[in-house]
């Protein structure tokens, strides 16, 4: 509605209410929307650019910077305003103004060398973007060094702001930041990727990427493309080199090149099988693009070499038939690790042994259910759904959550099928044996009471509305007087915690 009315709105009505609104902000986010105004009616092709600030306002500048740091601290509404003077030096094109203005501020803010009244970051107290400034000083670095010294110029740029900002993709960032096009591109990419690569260089080989190796693999791709990180990757066989790698391939759709670089990756890692398995979902990434034969045995040996549920899901998942499916569970079950508890779980619910799901659910305990391995996420809903006759739709749906892939994510991924999905294709839970049933009801109620159990002697408040709705499920599954007394009586038992208590009745309210 609100996109609507703004629709309905002609420009110099929009002028107006922003007018209007503007007294209504409070100083911080008045800043904000200030700062963002200014920036964007700076870069639209009107012309129109804030006026650089003279001399003597820089040398003021300069003089309250200095003066800030001799006594260690300053108002950081003045820092906010000098601060946005030299955003303006900058949209202005004034680009040694806006050098001096943010060297004097940024730096030693960066150093730590006076104090603005913030908890830990600037940005707390700040009502300007501390990230777009650091980006604006760094191109003003570009704008105003000498071409042949510009690649080691901006570098020393990001080491001097890295107490404020740290750039994540430093070429990205620069021309995001950039008001017109930046002159000498093709040069500065050469020399900046001298001057990183030296940096790497010095650090010495280390499986553990920094920023240094992301700014490295950033300007190759420019320059090179997934050809120059393939070299490195090849070259050094570390970790981060090979995903890169790896990742711009798949970035770039060039699915026959990203399934051989992963399959060199796992070459490369043959001896370290938990890295690997990465590279081997991206291999069957690969095949899944190409519409290959082969999928199901590329999933089978990507869990085999780092178990995780979705890993299993998919390659469960993949098979034709609930023969093929029953053959893999039996298959996994016999090499799935011991403390892998939430993928046994699965695996027996799938071979229709629930009993011994049970055995594991009742047997974990009341606290951790966050643990990826606890069973408690997938058994629970599971067997609300089973005791409900497979149509409890809510019991279903919370196991499929627990696995389910985050949103929002537009590249192509591995198909996951939900939890949902193998059940159906097992063809196990759809009648239940009275003995069964005792059996999974006796088990939902253990795992209840452990975990109220651990969130009440560990005062876990935040996790009590979790706890209570555990034993109100077991309670709403089975519906016998025998059931009721059992709720009574946990309730009873924790008569002394009425936040708890809170958690029952406001559970039962609402039904």
């Amino acid at each position: 509605m609100t996109d609507a009315a703004l629709d309905a709105l002609d420009a110099d009505e929009l002028r107006a209410l922003i007018r209007e609104l503007l007294p209504w902000f409070d100083d911080r986010l008045h800043a904000r929307f200030v700062n963002a105004v200014i920036d964007h009616a700076a870069r639209n092709p009107s012309g129109w650019v804030p006026a650089a600030p003279g001399e003597a306002i820089v040398a003021e500048i300069e003089r309250f910077a200095d003066a800030a740091q001799r006594i260690g601290y300053a108002d950081p509404a003045e820092v906010d305003a000098w601060l946005r003077v030299g955003s303006n030096a900058f949209l202005a094109r004034d680009y040694a103004a806006a050098y001096r203005i943010f060297h004097a501020l940024l730096i030693p803010l960066a150093d730590a060398a006076f104090d603005i009244g913030q908890h830990e970051m600037v940005d707390e107290v700040l009502g300007i973007e501390v990230g777009d400034c650091a980006a604006q000083y760094a191109v003003a670095v570009y704008m105003t060094a000498a071409a042949r010294h510009r690649g080691r110029a901006v570098l020393a740029a990001f080491d001097a702001v890295g107490g404020v900002w740290h750039f994540a993709a430093p070429l990205r960032e620069l021309e995001q930041a950039a008001v017109e096009s930046l002159p000498g591109v093709d040069d500065f990419l050469l020399r900046w990727r001298e001057a990183v690569a030296a940096r790497v260089a010095q650090r010495g080989p280390s499986d553990w990427a920094n920023q240094e190796d992301r700014w490295l693999h950033e300007v190759v791709l420019r320059i090179d493309g997934p050809e120059g990180l393939g070299e490195i990757a090849r070259a050094t066989c570390r970790l981060h080199d090979l995903r890169a790698w790896c990742e711009a391939l798949a970035a770039a759709g060039d699915w026959s090149a990203a399934l051989a670089a992963n399959e060199a990756a796992v070459e490369c890692l043959a001896d370290r099988p938990d890295a690997c398995a990465e590279f081997l979902d991206g291999a069957a990434l690969a095949v899944q693009q190409l519409r290959g034969e082969d999928l199901p045995e590329r999933l089978d040996r990507a869990w085999r070499a780092s178990p995780s549920l979705p890993r299993l899901q998919r390659w469960l998942g993949s098979s034709e038939t609930p023969q093929r499916m029953r053959e893999r569970v039996t298959q996994a079950l016999a090499v799935c690790p011991e403390p892998a508890l939430r993928q046994r779980a699965l695996l027996h619910l799938l071979a229709d042994d629930p009993a011994a799901g049970a055995t594991l659910l009742a047997g974990a305990p009341g606290l951790g259910w966050s643990n990826p391995e606890h069973p408690g996420p997938l058994l629970f809903p599971l067997f609300t759904a089973w005791l409900g006759d497979g149509e409890s739709p809510d019991g279903m749906a919370d196991a499929d959550e627990i696995s389910s892939p985050p949103a929002g994510h537009d590249a192509p991924r591995l198909v996951t099928p939900a939890l949902s999905e193998l059940v159906a294709l097992s063809g196990v839970m759809s009648s239940i044996d009275p003995t069964v049933r005792e059996t999974l009801i006796a088990a939902m109620r253990r795992a209840a009471e452990q975990r109220i159990a651990g969130v009440t002697k560990n005062s876990r408040r935040r996790h009590y509305g979790h706890a209570a709705s555990l034993a109100l499920t077991c309670a709403r599954v089975d519906r016998s007087v025998e059931a009721a007394a059992w709720l009574a009586a946990v309730r009873q038992s924790y008569r002394r915690y009425p936040a708890l208590q809170r958690e029952f009745q406001q559970r039962e309210d609402a039904g």
